[in-house]
């Protein structure tokens, strides 16, 4: 998407050769028009998939999730890191480790949001070593639904995230793929 890679090339911050900071605009300020403009891309994509429901993992996920969702005319569902007063017992729930964040998060989702036999699109913010998509799957197979497809905003291409969402047979679409972060420099994968 030439929109959000040259969003990426004005405004993101290159912090360290794995990290990029986008929070002028997908992670703490919400650039509105660019986010409507990648759900309308990842509904557009993901068309076909019969999509009953659409799953990410707060926060960074929920913006892109919410737009994708309204534009296929379902509802959108996030995982929580943590367990609320309000979310009780009956609930699927994975671990899974950020790196970004250096910890361990128990993903939770209320049975009452998954539902057997659905077909569940996930998105979410960035994918590079796959770990928040490997606990959204799990998520969705506790709940005997079925993972048709993964939309990533930003996707690190130089880590191994792609590699392991195709060997679980899952869809996977980004909208920006980067193949490194160098001295402060970004380069995105030339596509074909």
């Amino acid at each position: 998407m030439k929109e959000l890679e040259e969003k990426i090339l004005e405004e993101g911050i290159v912090i360290g050769p794995n990290i990029l900071k986008v929070d002028s605009f997908l992670n703490q300020q919400i650039d509105s028009e660019l986010i409507l403009k990648m759900g309308k891309e990842f509904a557009q994509y993901f068309k076909d998939k019969n999509i009953d429901k659409v799953l990410t993992v707060e926060s960074s996920g929920i913006a892109p999730a919410l737009a994708t969702a309204l534009e296929l005319g379902v509802k959108c569902v996030f995982a929580r890191k943590q367990q609320s007063l309000t979310t009780g017992e009956n609930v699927y729930h994975s671990s899974v480790y950020s790196f970004t964040k250096q910890v361990t998060n128990e993903l939770i989702v209320s049975k009452n949001f998954l539902k057997e036999d659905e077909n569940v699109l996930m998105i979410d913010d960035f994918l590079a070593n796959g770990q928040a998509a490997k606990g959204m799957v799990a998520l969705i197979r506790q709940a005997g639904a079925n993972p048709v497809g993964l939309g990533i905003v930003i996707e690190k291409s130089f880590s191994d995230g792609r590699e392991i969402i195709k060997d679980m047979g899952i869809d996977l679409y980004s909208l920006a793929r980067i193949a490194k972060l160098e001295d402060g420099e970004i380069t995105f994968v030339k596509e074909d």
